[in-house]
């Protein structure tokens, strides 16, 4: 192949690949939903996912959202100062955190510790022909493996980001007491005078469709690992990379929405 058409091959196979991958991952949604109607969960499992992903993840994600809190202040403090807006410190971390920081944080990490992990068990369980072996016996892996686990992240992700916004903003609390003498009634009052109730569903919202996209991937990654050990390595990247894009776009397209 000349060199003039090596570059358009590679982008058009790109495409394709990234085609193919969509198209799997809505294949893979649509198999969930028919699952769900009526619904077929093994609570087992189920809950156990529930512990895995979501309480064993409460300790990374409260670390992040609370230094979030802090780092917001500080680098906030010596411009409201010069303007003697201090007042507007409590509003602002509020919204940022509610829209935007809090969400995109913790999707961020969620992704990298749990959408991995994941992609990584489903992936071994692959190539060690477990998946092959559920078959066998009559139990459909979706059902079995695949369900629950969505399920459990999409609820733990929404969980973690309502969790994190509260240890965010106590973090941006203790901070402006320290940087701004300013006392915890009033950074709430004020920041509550400008927000609404909208400002914290749309991280809510934002927090459902992230977890979805996570869960989805690392599933479809995971099932789709072939090449022995070193396809997991590779199933495993390609899920992160995606799941962190899919945040990224959703993100994107969820602000216009969303308002």
């Amino acid at each position: 192949m000349s060199t003039a058409l090596a570059l358009p091959a590679k982008i058009g196979a790109s495409l394709l690949q990234i085609a193919e991958q969509a198209g799997g991952i809505a294949i893979m949604a649509g198999q969930i939903l028919r699952r769900l109607l009526p619904p077929k969960i093994d609570r087992i499992e189920f809950f156990r996912n529930m512990y895995r992903m979501g309480v064993q993840s409460t300790a990374i994600v409260a670390a992040t959202a609370f230094f979030t809190g802090c780092i917001m202040v500080i680098q906030a403090a010596p411009i409201v100062q010069n303007f003697n807006a201090n007042h507007y410190v409590g509003w602002s971390a509020m919204f940022t955190t509610f829209r935007e920081i809090g969400p995109l944080l913790i999707a961020l990490m969620f992704n990298g510790r749990v959408g991995a992990n994941n992609t990584a068990e489903l992936g071994t369980m692959v190539v060690t022909e477990q998946i092959d072996a559920l078959r066998a016996l009559a139990i459909d892996p979706v059902t079995y493996l695949v369900v629950p686990r969505v399920l459990s992240m999409i609820i733990t992700m929404t969980a973690l980001v309502i969790l994190g916004d509260a240890l965010a903003i106590l973090g941006a609390i203790v901070m402006a007491n320290v940087m701004l003498d300013m006392h915890p009634v009033g950074f709430v009052n004020h920041a509550l005078e400008m927000l609404v109730l909208w400002d914290f569903l749309v991280g809510v919202i934002k927090a459902f469709f992230y977890g979805s996209m996570i869960s989805l991937s690392s599933c479809y990654f995971g099932l789709a690992t072939r090449g022995g050990a070193p396809g997991v390595g590779r199933a495993v990247n390609a899920s992160v990379v995606a799941s962190a894009s899919g945040v990224f776009i959703a993100d994107y397209i969820s602000s216009f929405v969303l308002g």
